[in-house]
């Protein structure tokens, strides 16, 4: 099975209308172009400071939910918020949320969702000194959800880091790997191609990669690195954004996963 794939490049603000506009617009490109799963960056409502975004929390089924469910169903294609700040269920602080991506199929129905689970508490120089902790509540699932399109496993940002979180995603059947981000132009420069190309070659999955890039309104203290793309199971970059906002788009064909994974069954060769 093949069809066409998107993921969006956005330079999100403190600005939740005009996110969603620029959003909404590049989804819709996406879609006439006959992509059929789209997915967007880490915090694509909201990019402010930490606390202002977990003030601004919303349930499941507030309005940016809302608007992404409808659009899903209004285009009829399977669309990934990458994350927005959902509030807590019952919640103890007012400045804590989740940071959750939530996958809509082509009804508008909520397929899954996820609340990360690894945090971006670092202090690696003056640009980069983020405690992510402070304000989002971790999340402690991994998800792995099934679609018309093949399984596909959730992960958000600084997960990347932790490879064995994305063999238990294979482990429970993912073929697509989702790696929505906003990582920071300091780490990005040197890690995010590698790491990504290292997920999907250890893995046998494509890897979707929608990101933020540019600077942000959080009173300067971050700039993201963008490229945006999709990488094929055998780690090539099949598709990418390099600086602006965009779309990059591939054909996802799920066969080749599942040959790649009989002709060398790398997860059959584990001993640890």
């Amino acid at each position: 099975m093949s069809y066409l794939a998107a993921v969006l490049q956005l330079s999100s603000t403190a600005d939740e209308d005009a996110n969603w506009e620029r959003t909404r617009a590049l989804v819709e490109r996406a879609a006439g172009h006959g992509a059929r799963l789209v997915a967007t960056p880490e915090n694509t409502n909201f990019l402010g400071t930490h606390r202002e975004k977990a003030r601004r929390a919303e349930p499941l089924d507030g309005p940016t939910c809302r608007r992404f469910a409808d659009l899903a169903r209004s285009l009829g294609i399977h669309l990934l918020l990458g994350s927005f700040n959902e509030r807590l269920p019952e919640p103890t602080d007012p400045v804590r949320c989740y940071n959750t991506s939530v996958l809509f199929g082509p009804d508008g129905e909520r397929v899954g969702m996820y609340r990360k689970i690894h945090l971006f508490d670092v202090d690696v120089s003056d640009a980069v000194r983020f405690q992510e902790s402070a304000t989002v509540e971790p999340g402690s699932e991994t998800v792995v959800v099934e679609t018309p399109l093949g399984r596909l496993g959730f992960s958000v940002c600084y997960d990347l880091r932790f490879p064995e979180l994305y063999r238990r995603l294979v482990d429970d059947g993912a073929e697509i790997l989702a790696v929505p981000a906003a990582f920071t132009l300091t780490t990005g420069r040197d890690h995010w191609y590698p790491l990504l190309r290292a997920r999907a070659i250890e893995t046998q999955s494509y890897v979707l990669a929608p990101a933020q890039w540019g600077r942000h309104d959080d009173q300067g203290l971050r700039e993201s690195y963008g490229h945006s793309m999709i990488i094929d199971p055998w780690g090539q970059v099949v598709a990418t954004v390099s600086d602006g906002t965009g779309i990059a788009m591939a054909d996802l064909d799920l066969d080749r996963v599942r040959k790649l994974r009989r002709s060398m069954p790398v997860a059959e060769h584990r001993r640890l």
